[in-house]
């Protein structure tokens, strides 16, 4: 199929991006000197290989985030059992720190390199994948073009698009055609995001679903689980999980608000950015209520009222720890935070009125009456204080999100069989080479 020529706009960017190069580098040194890249693994950032490349089929599977990155699993695990190697990259530290425990033997993990042409082209030189695969909204357009050029299938996986970047692509409508329909094909959540990539230019879109129904349950350390558990021992406890700024002041207040009536409360916060562990304490310190911090080997004792969870990767723990959680990034704009693993966990949910990036599973569970939507700290307060002493609704609605979410999983499955055709082309060609 014949795709448009690159509009003059793209041309502008990749010259740019050639020219910009030693700028994109010294933004690369700043971020590193504050924290944000792995100063061991720089290079990988600009497209030098951190370990060898695997022998034979290679697919490469890139997700931005935490979110992203796990959602792949599935995929990963699939393209191994049919033969492939699996790389793996990230554009962010915790990424890379949550999946030095999650990947399967057989796939291995590098930082995506920033979209420099040089820095793109040294990256494929080294890997050559096989087989090119980006989860949700990740179109970088000097990859895409590279990818495009060396005749390696590009697929959209768990693809997404909001109405808001829907109008922004939508400004320049010769740039979205050029770069979409370079892209083999786009596999997307819902019917919305397929009319959108559609609409935008994409010539081969299909919903598939979202792969994050079919993502594991997060870990949790089986000491941790039960020293937690005999340090709360029989106090009632509720878990804050992913809170963004703005929201914590809200769950102490609410924690304030119950104290006549649960004395022995223990609520638990664990902030979307650990790094935000001291502000949290602070937050709640200041509404009078005692707290502790685990990044500082803080304990959640009897003499603790709000303690902080400030580490990474221990989500899977601290749901666990309660089967009452709030979910963060939904009393603020932030447009909410994932409720799946947390329903697959056996909890109660509750959650404020900004759902939007999670809108389908967040309607769901709440028509179902797995999930209780909350606007501040009163509301907060009495959600939590009425489930905490009706253990019998909170294994009703834990039941009920079960069940409102059962119709949305396969998406892994989906996926994998509309990349087998690639799979088997791929491996007729390795054997004709032969």
């Amino acid at each position: 199929m014949r795709v448009p020529a690159l509009p003059l706009v793209l041309k502008a960017y990749r010259a740019g991006l050639y020219l910009g190069e030693p700028a994109i580098a010294g933004l690369l040194a700043w971020r590193s000197h504050r924290g944000k890249e792995d100063p061991g693994r720089l290079p990988e950032r600009r497209g030098r290989p951190g370990r060898a490349r695997p022998t034979g089929k290679l697919v490469w599977m890139h997700g931005a985030s935490i979110g992203e990155s796990l959602s792949l699993i599935g995929l990963v695990s699939g393209m191994i059992a049919r033969g492939f190697s699996v790389l793996v990259t990230t554009g962010t530290k915790s990424a890379a720190e949550l999946l030095s425990t999650r990947l399967p033997a057989g796939a291995v993990h590098q930082y995506m390199p920033l979209d420099a042409p040089r820095w793109i082209e040294r990256f494929l030189d080294h890997w050559q994948p096989d087989l090119a695969l980006v989860a949700e909204s990740e179109i970088w357009p000097n990859t895409v073009i590279s990818l495009h050029r060396r005749a390696i299938p590009l697929i959209l996986v768990n693809g997404r698009m909001s109405e808001r970047s829907f109008k922004g692509w939508a400004r320049s409508p010769r740039t979205a055609e050029a770069l979409l329909s370079r892209i083999s094909i786009c596999l997307v959540q819902t019917k919305a995001d397929a009319e959108r990539y559609a609409r935008l230019g994409a010539p081969r879109v299909k919903v598939v679903g979202n792969l994050k129904y079919d993502s594991a349950v997060p870990p949790a350390d089986a000491q941790q689980l039960a020293y937690l558990g005999d340090m709360i021992g029989d106090r009632p406890v509720w878990v804050a999980a992913s809170t963004h700024p703005g929201e914590d002041e809200v769950i102490a207040e609410a924690h304030a608000l119950l104290k006549d009536r649960l004395p022995n409360l223990l609520t638990v916060i664990v902030p979307r950015h650990p790094r935000r562990g001291e502000d949290v304490a602070a937050s709640a310190a200041a509404a009078g209520l005692r707290t502790s911090r685990r990044a500082m080997n803080g304990r959640p004792h009897a003499g603790v009222d709000l303690y902080v969870a400030d580490t990474l990767g221990e989500l899977g723990l601290f749901y666990r720890v309660s089967r009452l959680v709030f979910l963060g990034g939904s009393l603020v704009p932030h447009g909410g935070q994932n409720p799946i693993e947390p329903v697959r966990l056996d909890t109660a949910v509750l959650h404020g009125p900004h759902v939007g990036n999670f809108l389908e599973p967040y309607r769901a569970l709440d028509a179902a009456g797995g999930a209780l939507t909350v606007t501040d700290a009163r509301d907060l307060a009495a959600a939590v204080g009425d489930l905490l002493a009706d253990h019998r609704r909170i294994d009703a609605m834990a039941e009920r999100g079960h069940a409102a979410l059962k119709p949305f999983e396969g998406a892994v499955a989906r996926t994998l069989a509309v990349l087998d055709p690639f799979v088997a082309q791929l491996t007729l060609a390795a054997r004709s080479l032969a």
